[in-house]
């Protein structure tokens, strides 16, 4: 095989114009190119330079050569650009889970800005329980797991919970729904057909506190554990359910329900549970920083 080296100095002395030039460029002897330039001469069976004077000049089979050679070491060029920018290149692979209690929409705008830079970064999304998915997390299979809660204190998982924010909720329905009821919020819901999110949900003992300190008593018809489908139901005007405040004009604009009233006593918390004590990853500091902007800090 020929020499990549031998043919490198050719190169330089055909670009240069001279031994001389081409030993002060690439910081050698003029005696080092010389010897080097015998060699490839000797393993190629020509003479690549004749001399003219004190001047060398390429021969026909040098022309070809120096041809073959420019396209080999910018074809080289090419591919050292290509290997030091190979992280701008591949995309960014981040692995989530979402925790099946958190509502759809709320999950899309917290995860969201990791998309930002839609060409630099892939989304690997995981929905299930919490301890599902904090056993995945431990076992590095997901970057990073967004729950309503965070890491219950029965479960040993060497992780951390970043707070992403907290919010208020808003009670919504129908507009049939809500021409059926009388009088002014709160007290409106009483008596009132409910939907309720699941007892898994830690929203859900907040609602029923904030029912028995306003003395109201709906008449729940229905218990749901995807967020999805409680809303296919207050869509249908089967009752009334409870969404975090600040999805309140998207699910208005999505299903045509309307706003009864809002309370921050129900407060629904969203955290990042990362292995990490101190956030690195691009698309989880994205996330964290998008969403305390939008839910609000919680302290």
């Amino acid at each position: 095989m020929i020499n990549y080296k031998h043919l490198h100095y050719f190169w330089m002395v055909a670009k240069e114009g001279s031994i001389a030039a081409a030993a002060e460029r690439l910081s050698v002897t003029p005696h080092t190119i010389s010897a080097q330039l015998s060699l490839l001469d000797d393993y190629l069976g020509c003479a690549l330079f004749t001399k003219v004077g004190r001047q060398l000049e390429l021969t026909e089979t040098g022309h070809m050569v120096l041809s073959y050679a420019t396209d080999i070491f910018s074809l080289g060029g090419e591919l050292e650009e290509r290997v030091r920018n190979l992280d701008k290149i591949r995309p960014l692979v981040f692995k989530v889970g979402v925790v099946d209690v958190v509502p759809k929409s709320i999950a899309y705008h917290l995860l969201s800005p990791a998309m930002d830079d839609i060409n630099n970064v892939r989304m690997i999304c995981h929905e299930g329980n919490i301890n599902e998915l904090l056993a995945e997390l431990a076992l590095h299979k997901l970057d990073l797991v967004i729950s309503e809660s965070p890491i219950p204190s029965d479960v040993s998982v060497n992780g951390f919970s970043h707070s992403l924010g907290t919010c208020g909720s808003s009670f919504m329905a129908s507009p049939s729904v809500a021409e059926q009821l009388t009088g002014e919020f709160p007290a409106n819901l009483n008596g009132s057909p409910m939907l309720l999110p699941s007892e898994t949900t830690i929203v859900r003992s907040q609602l029923l506190q904030w029912f028995n300190k306003n003395r109201i008593h709906p008449r729940v018809v229905g218990e749901f554990d995807d967020s999805a489908l409680i809303k296919a139901f207050a869509n249908a005007g089967k009752g009334i359910m409870v969404v975090p405040t600040p999805i309140r004009e998207e699910v208005s604009q999505q299903l045509g329900l309307v706003t009864l009233g809002e309370t921050n006593e129900i407060v629904n918390n969203f955290y990042a549970i990362s292995i990490e004590r101190k956030i690195s990853h691009t698309a989880v500091e994205k996330i964290t920083t998008a969403a305390r902007d939008w839910l609000g800090s919680a302290d």
